[in-house]
């Protein structure tokens, strides 16, 4: 682990105080879960803004790909 400083306001650190004190865990475990936590949306909105741009980026001589997508999927890899 890497050591740092974080300034928190009164308020804040009451808070996580209490939360800490409620689960029976320290402080530092209830920021790097809340870390983490934010790491994970992070990392699925990356991957949504990714899906989302590919959208309509292909072509296909198939008119129909949204409505026969498993046929076509079908013929393309021998299922």
């Amino acid at each position: 682990m890497v050591r740092t400083n974080v300034y928190f306001t009164a308020e804040q650190a009451a808070r996580l105080r209490r939360i800490a004190a409620s689960r029976r865990v320290s402080m530092s475990t209830v920021i790097r879960e809340a870390v983490d936590h934010l790491l994970q949306e992070e990392d699925a909105l990356v991957r949504r803004d990714r899906a989302i741009a590919a959208i309509g980026g292909f072509r296909s001589e198939h008119t129909d790909v949204s409505k026969r997508h498993d046929e076509h999927l079908d013929e393309a890899f021998g299922a």
